[in-house]
């Protein structure tokens, strides 16, 4: 259960990429951020929907110390539309800035 482990033991990430022109914005969990951003920029998966339409930039990510509650902030942003999204992101990344640089 929860309770055995302290929080904090562990860290999941709630993401949100983009492409270079910032079309599209593709929410998903991930344990290592810095593995998950690799991945998408060497498009580990070629037929993955990030590689299809080049999406690897990060602009937005919250940290977590349960699964449990990573997986269900990542279903509260994906029932989000695009401007209530872009209100989030632009909450803590006014300029929708590239991120990646912070888990090289």
């Amino acid at each position: 259960t929860m309770e055995d482990y302290p929080e904090g033991s562990y860290k999941f990430y709630v993401y949100i990429i983009t492409n270079k022109k910032r079309t599209v914005l593709y929410t998903v969990v991930t344990n290592n951020l810095h593995r998950r951003l690799f991945e998408h920029k060497t498009k580990k998966n070629p037929n993955s929907f990030t590689s299809k339409y080049n999406v690897e930039f990060l602009i937005y990510y919250e940290k977590f110390g349960w699964i449990q509650q990573a997986i269900e902030r990542e279903k509260e942003i994906k029932l989000m539309n695009r401007n209530v999204k872009l209100d989030l992101i632009r909450n803590v990344n006014p300029n929708l800035e590239f991120l990646n640089h912070l888990f090289e």
